[in-house]
């Protein structure tokens, strides 16, 4: 046998084997997966919009005046008026000075931490930040530090640590707003009081809360009435409440045209289609025009955890539209999700190394295109199990 064969066949046994499922439906709450109509409840799309008519419409439209792909990088031919004025109704959503897109969220991450730390810099991350964040900081150059999830006092102490306190050399605090595992979200007030304590740049990745947290949508940084010069480096992405692609960073005039000169992931990438520019300009005035979106997707938020603890489920805390039940051992929430999929529910069972050992779950994804009824059949789902 093969080290790879080896290798996979080890995943099989501890349960931690992952499969790729086909879609053959447009995003939306009943879906068609591997030739099977399902009620799905594992999609970002958390307000409803990667099948909106007004959005497809712009993406057509968009598509005969551009065409199709974008044909090269930002920074060579591949920057169409369309991106900018993306980047400009970004900007003013969020409340920074200007923004820069990013063709996916895990290049915008990866790409900026890399730009801002260097030799002898050092990054604090939360442990259970996403995935790109920790990337991010593990393949800098900087020295990689890791505090205890939402633990103030932990970011302090590693932040105070004298081994950090090295003159002339940069700090760098990322946090995710709203975890993508558990839900919960982080005391962004308190990390920002922090970390102009202690003199260190804040960055935030909103990727969940963006579009569904603070005022018509821009996100949870506006929620905490968190200005710029509180968090000086924002990070969201496109493809979740706004349900097209990408991701962009928010920050001052400085900051932007630093990242333009040094992201990586920026320079040498081929600029997102134009088309999906024009269909997020279209998602960006949705939340204006259909902010009882946000709305109802809270509705359905408190219906099923209250349903979720009525049925003694074990349902982790969380207000936000990821709602995940504790289980425990990989093999047990893979059957759950099974029996789930075979009353017509999809709900996708995540294991280690996603989560920590001892902690693989059910997440439940929860959108404003869900009705009453669809929650209170998962619902039902759940008390057969």
């Amino acid at each position: 046998m093969s080290v790879i064969s080896q290798k996979l066949a080890n995943k099989k046994r501890q349960g931690l084997y992952r499969t790729r499922r086909v879609l053959s439906s447009p995003q939306q709450p009943m879906v068609r997966v591997d030739d099977v109509n399902y009620l799905a409840f594992c999609s970002n799309d958390y307000l409803g919009l990667a099948n909106h008519p007004r959005v497809v419409t712009a993406f057509k439209q968009a598509v005969d005046l551009y065409g199709v792909g974008s044909g090269a990088s930002h920074l060579v031919l591949g920057h169409s008026k369309v991106h900018h004025q993306l980047e400009e109704a970004l900007a003013e959503k969020v409340g920074r000075d200007r923004a820069l897109l990013f063709s996916s969220g895990y290049m915008a991450n990866v790409g900026v931490i890399n730009a801002l730390v260097d030799t002898g810099d050092t990054v604090f991350e939360d442990k259970l930040n996403h995935a790109s964040l920790l990337d991010g900081g593990l393949i800098s150059k900087a020295k990689f530090q890791r505090y205890l999830h939402n633990d103030m006092e932990s970011l302090r102490g590693k932040l105070c640590d004298d081994k950090v306190k090295v003159a002339g050399n940069s700090k760098l605090v990322v946090t995710d707003s709203v975890f993508s595992m558990d839900g919960d979200i982080a005391p962004l007030t308190d990390i920002s009081v922090i970390c102009q304590q202690q003199k260190a740049m804040l960055m935030v990745d909103d990727a969940h809360g963006f579009g569904v947290m603070g005022d018509r949508g821009a996100g949870a940084l506006n929620a905490n009435g968190l200005t710029q010069s509180d968090v000086p480096v924002l990070m969201a992405t496109l493809g979740k409440a706004l349900g097209t692609a990408g991701a962009f960073i928010a920050g001052s005039d400085e900051l932007i045209e630093y990242l333009i000169q040094e992201a990586r992931t920026y320079i040498y990438t081929t600029a997102l289609p134009p088309a999906i520019a024009a269909a997020t300009l279209e998602s960006l005035q949705l939340l204006v025009d259909e902010n009882w979106r946000q709305d109802k997707l809270q509705q359905l938020i408190q219906r099923f955890r209250s349903g979720a603890q009525s049925l003694g489920l074990n349902v982790m805390a969380s207000s936000t539209a990821i709602q995940p039940i504790l289980v425990g051992e990989p093999d047990k929430a893979l059957a759950m999700s099974q029996k789930l999929q075979d009353q017509g529910l999809l709900v996708t069972a995540i294991r280690p190394p996603t989560v920590p050992k001892g902690t693989a779950r059910l997440r439940v994804t929860l959108s404003a295109g869900h009705s009453e009824e669809n929650i209170d059949q998962l619902l039902e789902g759940f008390s057969s199990l």
